[in-house]
């Protein structure tokens, strides 16, 4: 016999908000699966608002409305059970940002929870991103945003360290990344790594995925930092116009595709990762594990 729950997420971050709705079926003899339903993007760039102008602008708190309003319909279609809003680097360095989620809750009866970089690589870690990990290995886990990059080391099957940069796709189109930024991250990452002789990757964010997608390759199967290479430099070749025609890149990832990957590849570097794991998870996944487990424990 099986009971079939519907839960939501929605992820806001720098680049984008999401709505993620996914089936938790719950099977009386076996464990507890969890299906994608429906997923809706929009493009609402918060970040290049907050990290120029310090605060969330009038036009995109019109088109956040907007999106949680039609978010709060397609919920309540979807007949869904229980949902967590979270928000991530824009709005938690908005001045506004608290404000603002204080009044779409009035709104649009959608709470929002400004979460810190620490929350957010927690919620993540809620994903499958346990399957990827095997316990005689170590990992370095990237997960690259539009305001921020959360980087969290795995060894043994253990998380041992942690930490989130203000480094962000976003961030670094509108040249608000220093090399401080940059060397602060990079001795970081090398410091954490310099005890281990290997280490993989496993990248998540929807550049890294976009990026699986134009390598052509079977699931599973990783992505060397060598094929990464000459892919930064092939797409810096090419304009900004021609990365959407050619490429079928959407306009809001044609451009922020290039910082991602210039963000892992540092990454990799560090580490001294040679190979890159993408495993198509992300913060909304977690939010919905998390979601469930929380009501289950």
């Amino acid at each position: 016999m099986l009971t079939i729950k519907k839960y939501a997420a929605i992820d806001i971050g720098s680049n984008a908000v999401r709505l993620l709705i996914a089936n938790i079926i719950e099977q009386e003899d076996g464990p507890t699966l969890f299906r994608k339903n429906a997923l809706v993007r929009v493009p609402i760039r918060l970040g290049e608002d907050v990290f120029i102008n310090g605060e969330i602008s009038t036009k995109n708190q019109e088109r956040m409305e907007d999106a949680m309003k039609a978010f709060r319909l397609l919920m309540n279609a979807h007949q869904v059970l229980e949902y967590r809003a979270c928000a991530t680097s824009a709005m938690r360095d908005a001045r506004n940002g608290f404000a603002f989620a204080k009044a779409l809750k009035k709104k649009t009866n959608i709470t929002i929870d400004i979460i810190d970089g620490e929350e957010e690589a927690k919620i993540i870690a809620a994903t499958d991103l346990n399957s990827f990990i095997k316990e005689d290995r170590t990992y370095i886990y990237v997960d690259v945003g539009g305001g921020s990059t959360e980087i969290t080391i795995y060894h043994m099957g253990s998380m041992i360290a942690s930490r989130s940069f203000k480094i962000g796709t976003v961030r670094l189109l509108n040249d608000l990344v220093s090399q401080e930024d940059w060397e602060i991250m990079q001795k970081w990452i090398a410091l954490k790594c310099e005890n281990y002789d290997h280490i993989d990757l496993i990248g998540s964010g929807g550049n890294i995925n976009k990026v699986f997608k134009l390598s052509a390759k079977k699931p599973g199967k990783t992505l060397s930092y060598l094929f990464l290479t000459q892919l930064y430099k092939e797409l810096k070749t090419l304009s900004y116009e021609e990365r959407i025609v050619k490429l079928s890149l959407n306009p809001d990832r044609a451009d922020v595709i290039i910082p991602a990957l210039h963000i892992y590849l540092q990454a990799m570097k560090s580490s001294k990762a040679k190979q890159i794991i993408v495993p198509k998870i992300g913060l909304a996944d977690g939010i919905i594990k998390s979601l469930y487990h929380a009501n289950n424990s």
